[in-house]
C-alpha cells in the first residue's frame, strides 16, 4: 500500500550510510540495507514497505533545489482516492516497439510529445505526459551502422528537447539545451548509429524543465543492436525473451499531483509511488510468463533522484551482462544491481522455477522513497534448452592514464538554492562552466563531491571507465563502460575517456548531475570538443 508521510516527521539521516570511504554500489551494501529493514516485516510477495527518509544534508539540503523553471502546459489532474488491493497481481506491460520506415538508406522514427492522464497512484488520475501516448514512450531499436532520422513533434505547450542518453552522436543532434524547440515545432535530428549493442534511453533536456517533464512521463528506452558474437548468443526477441524494465520512484500528493522541485517535495501528505513500465507496484506484484528458459532484462532507473537496487526475492544471483555502455567482459554473477538515477544494466535469468524480482528504493535527494518492493514474478513456461552463455562477451582494454590530461570537476552547492559545477551554476548557457577539449584527446577526470548530498554524474558524448571509486580501484562489474555513476556525499570518482569522432565550434555536450532537480538548479556544465 501507499503510505502517506507527514513532513513534520523527524527524517532519518543517511549520512552514515554514505560515508566518504564507502563505495555505496557494493552488493554487500545492498544486503545490509535489506537486513536493516527486517524488523518491518517479511519480504514476501505483495508486502511492501515505505517510510520517510531525509536527505543527507538535513535542513541545509532542503535549500539546495528551488523551483525548476516555468511549468509546461498541463491539464488539471483528477481527484479521488481509491487504493489498489494488497497482493493484487497484473501482467507486466511491455512498451510498444516503435516501427521505423526505411527510405533512401535512413530509418525514420516518428514521436510526438504530448500531455495526457494516467495513474501513478492506483485509482487516482494524474496529469502526465508521454511520447505517442499518455505516459512514457515506445521503445526504439537502432542497429549499429544504420542511419536514423527522428521526426519529433512538440505539443506540450512549452519548449522541450529530446536527449538520446548515452548515445555517441554529434552534439548538434544530442538533444541538449541548445537543441530545445518550441510547442508546435518538429525537430528532425539524423545521424549514423556508431554505438555497439547497449541499452540507452531518451528524455527531455531543456534548461530548467528537465525534472518536471521527465517525472510527468517523458521517457522511453532505446535498444542498440549489433552483429557481434555476443549479441547473436543472447536473447533478443523483444517482449518475449528480451524485456525492458523502466523503474521509477516519484513523489505525488493524494490528488495525484506529481512533484518535481523542492517546493513540491516539501509539501505535506506526499506518497512515493514506485512504477514499473508505468504501472504502480506499491501493492501489486506484476507477473511475466517466460516462454523461453533464458530471459534477458534491460533495467533503466528513470527516477528523478531515487536509487534503485534490483535483486531476487530468494537471495539468489543475477547474471549481469551489461552496464550503461554495453557488454561486460564476461557474464558476472551478482546478488544485486544498484542503479542511480539515469543508469542502466542488463542481466539474464535461466529459470526452472518462478523468481520474484525486488526493487530496493533508497532516497537519493532531499527526501524520497524507501523500501523493498516485489515488483515482478517471472514464471517459466518453457521447454527449450538454451546453449551455455558465452564465456566472453566483450574485449575491454583498460586505459593507461599515465599520459592522459588530468582535470578536476567539483560538484558544489551555491547560494540561493543553486547547485554548481566548478563554482558555476549552469542555469543558463552563458552561466555554465565550460570544459574545452579537442578531437582524440585522452583525459582523466576526478569528480569531487563537495557536498554531503548524493549525486549521479552523467557525461554526454563518450563512455568512460572508472579508475577509482572513493580512492579504491574498481572491481567486478565496475570494470565495464559507463556514462552515469554515483558520487556519494563527500566522495569522489576518477574516470577516463577518449573524445572521438565529433567536433563542433557551436554546439556543446553536457556534463551534469542526473538527479534531475540538481541539474535544473545548476549542476550542469558544457563540454566543447573542437578540431584543435
Amino acid at each position: 500500500m501507499t503510505h502517506i508521510t507527514d513532513p513534520s516527521s523527524d527524517p532519518a539521516s543517511e549520512a552514515g550510510r554514505q560515508s566518504k570511504g564507502a563505495h555505496a554500489r557494493s552488493d554487500r551494501g545492498a544486503k545490509d540495507e535489506r537486513h536493516t529493514k527486517s524488523g518491518e516485516g517479511g519480504r514476501g510477495k505483495g508486502l511492501h514497505r515505505r517510510k520517510f527518509l531525509g536527505g543527507m544534508a538535513g535542513a541545509a539540503g532542503l535549500a539546495a533545489v528551488g523551483a525548476a523553471g516555468a511549468t509546461f502546459s498541463l491539464l488539471t489532474g483528477g481527484a479521488g482516492n481509491k487504493a489498489a488491493a494488497a497482493d493484487a497481481t497484473g501482467t507486466l506491460t511491455i512498451p510498444d516497439l516503435l516501427e521505423g520506415t526505411t527510405t533512401d538508406g535512413a530509418t525514420t522514427y516518428t514521436l510526438t510529445a504530448k500531455t495526457g492522464t494516467s495513474e501513478v497512484i492506483s485509482g487516482v488520475s494524474s496529469t502526465t505526459a508521454g511520447y505517442n501516448g499518455a505516459y512514457l514512450g515506445p521503445t526504439m531499436k537502432w542497429t549499429k551502422g544504420d542511419t536514423v532520422l527522428l521526426n519529433i513533434t512538440n505539443t506540450l505547450g512549452a519548449d522541450t528537447s529530446v536527449h538520446f542518453h548515452g548515445a555517441h552522436i554529434p552534439p548538434k543532434m544530442d538533444g541538449g539545451p541548445q537543441n530545445a524547440f518550441a510547442d508546435g515545432v518538429t525537430w528532425s535530428p539524423t545521424f549514423e548509429v556508431k554505438d555497439e549493442a547497449k541499452t540507452l534511453w531518451y528524455h527531455p533536456h531543456a534548461l530548467g524543465t528537465t525534472a518536471e517533464q521527465v517525472v510527468h512521463g517523458l521517457a522511453g528506452m532505446i535498444i542498440v543492436e549489433d552483429d557481434s558474437t555476443a549479441s547473436a548468443a543472447l536473447p533478443s526477441e523483444y517482449g518475449v525473451d528480451d524485456i525492458p524494465i523502466i523503474l521509477q520512484c516519484l513523489a505525488a500528493d493524494s490528488s495525484g499531483d506529481i512533484k518535481y522541485n523542492a517546493t513540491g517535495y516539501l509539501s505535506s501528505g506526499l506518497s512515493y509511488p514506485v512504477l514499473v513500465n508505468g504501472a504502480n507496484v506499491d501493492s501489486t506484484t506484476l507477473g511475466f510468463t517466460a516462454t523461453k528458459k533464458r530471459t534477458r532484462f534491460r533495467v533503466l532507473n528513470a527516477s528523478p533522484a531515487d536509487i534503485m537496487t534490483v535483486q531476487r526475492g530468494d537471495g539468489g544471483t543475477l547474471t549481469q551482462i551489461a552496464t550503461d555502455q554495453g557488454y561486460l567482459a564476461a557474464p558476472t554473477e551478482v546478488t544485486s544491481i544498484r542503479l542511480v538515477a539515469g543508469a542502466r544494466a542488463e542481466f539474464v535469468l535461466d529459470l526452472e522455477d518462478a523468481v520474484t524480482l525486488q526493487a530496493v528504493v533508497t532516497t537519493g535527494w532531499i527526501r524520497g522513497g524507501s523500501g523493498t518492493y516485489d515488483f515482478l514474478t517471472v514464471t517459466p513456461n518453457a521447454t527449450d534448452t538454451p546453449a551455455d552463455l558465452p564465456s566472453a562477451l566483450n574485449t575491454i582494454t583498460r586505459y593507461d592514464t599515465s599520459d592522459f590530461t588530468a582535470r578536476t570537476i567539483t560538484l558544489g552547492q551555491g547560494t540561493g538554492g543553486t547547485m554548481t559545477i566548478n563554482g558555476s551554476a549552469g542555469t543558463t548557457m552563458a552561466g555554465m562552466a565550460m570544459i574545452s577539449t579537442t578531437l582524440d584527446a585522452e583525459e582523466v577526470w576526478t569528480i569531487k563531491n563537495g557536498t554531503q548530498l548524493e549525486h549521479s554524474f552523467h557525461l554526454h558524448d563518450v563512455p568512460y571507465q572508472l579508475i577509482e571509486i572513493n580512492g579504491e580501484e574498481p572491481t567486478g562489474v565496475d570494470l565495464g563502460w559507463f556514462d552515469t555513476f554515483e558520487v556519494v556525499g563527500g566522495g569522489s570518482i576518477k574516470i577516463a575517456m577518449k573524445f572521438t569522432d565529433f567536433t563542433d565550434d557551436t554546439y556543446m555536450y553536457m556534463l551534469h548531475c542526473h538527479l534531475l532537480q540538481h541539474e535544473d538548479e545548476g549542476m550542469m556544465a558544457a563540454l566543447m570538443v573542437t578540431d584543435s
